[in-house]
């Protein structure tokens, strides 16, 4: 029988909801094989989310616990190895998990170990080695196949909805050996306070582009996304020109997010931004230029200048809140 090991990642006491659409990806490639789905958390003192997430279950036959002080914080070599350690342990046919900064860093090295092919960024599962996944920034699409003992995979998380809670599942620790960090040291680690929900988890995203101008341009923008409970983002062109920080790019080789609602303003679409976001629900365009390629991606386009549109919009979603 098959058995698909999904790694996940913590926060606190809890899965890191980034984590869920990889489960599910797992949970339709055990389907696909008739096998199992099985769960791995990785870390130092994560036994209380591992038994959180055993008591939600996700659909897994059992839930891993690879508990080591070596763990935290994230280094990518004794996180390999202990992954490695755990799929060999558990005798894995398939191995990955969501497409997050983490696992970009961990499945391709792990799948070199296991000298097993990787499948990248897939899109959706088509069969119990089968996927899809996007190329060349969008322009096309590619279903494959990958052969071996031990197949590796990162689910887009745009592409998969969030796994939801089913019966409970057993929780044990496995044997997956010492890690070893190699050398690497974490020096420090710096985190970006802020009360706006992570940009690939909001339901609403407020974008601007080269077109706003300046940093202090982007403040309306900013209004906007706080009054919708959103996230703020931009394109590379905006991070690049130093307006706002370059962790809050999408696209490409930024983030990709694929909310209820977003917004392009001031934008024009190259097709290294509609790689990042064109999985969005809804899309609404703001652009001086009627001939600016987001429109032909946008549910709903305005041909009108950020500045004589911004305020207006505002006024409009205080008065409906209000």
């Amino acid at each position: 029988m098959s058995k698909v090991l999904v790694v996940v990642e913590t926060d606190g006491n809890a899965i890191k909801s980034a984590s869920l659409p990889g489960i599910t990806a797992g949970a339709q490639l055990a389907q696909q094989g008739g096998g199992e789905l099985h769960l791995l958390v990785v870390g130092a003192g994560v036994g209380d989310a591992a038994n959180a997430i055993g008591q939600a279950g996700y659909g897994a036959a059992g839930v891993h616990v690879a508990d080591h002080a070596d763990l935290a914080p994230f280094t990518t070599e004794a996180w390999t190895d202990v992954v490695v350690g755990a799929a060999k342990a558990l005798g894995a046919t398939a191995l990955g998990g969501t497409a997050t900064s983490t696992l970009r860093d961990v499945i391709p090295r792990a799948a070199a170990l296991l000298d097993a092919p990787l499948a990248s960024e897939v899109t959706a599962v088509t069969g119990s080695n089968a996927f899809r996944r996007e190329m060349s920034a969008g322009r096309a699409v590619a279903d494959f196949t990958a052969s071996g003992s031990v197949v590796c995979f990162t689910a887009r998380a745009s592409d998969f909805e969030p796994a939801t809670p089913a019966d409970a599942a057993p929780v044990a620790a496995v044997d997956a050996g010492t890690p070893n960090k190699r050398g690497a040291e974490v020096v420090s680690i710096e985190k970006t306070q802020s009360a706006r929900p992570a940009l690939t988890e909001a339901n609403v995203v407020v974008a601007g582009g080269r077109g706003m101008g300046s940093g202090e341009n982007f403040k309306p923008l900013e209004e906007l996304t706080d009054l919708l409970g959103g996230a703020l983002g931009a394109s590379r062109a905006a991070t690049d020109a130093g307006m706002v920080p370059a962790d809050l790019q999408v696209g490409q080789t930024g983030k990709v997010v694929a909310p209820n609602l977003y917004f392009a303003v001031a934008i024009s679409g190259a097709i290294q931004h509609l790689a990042g976001m064109k999985g969005s629900k809804t899309i609404v365009a703001i652009n001086k230029d009627p001939e600016a390629p987001i429109f032909q991606v946008a549910d709903y386009g305005l041909v009108a200048k950020w500045e004589d549109t911004l305020p207006q919009l505002i006024e409009a979603v205080k008065a409906k809140k209000g």
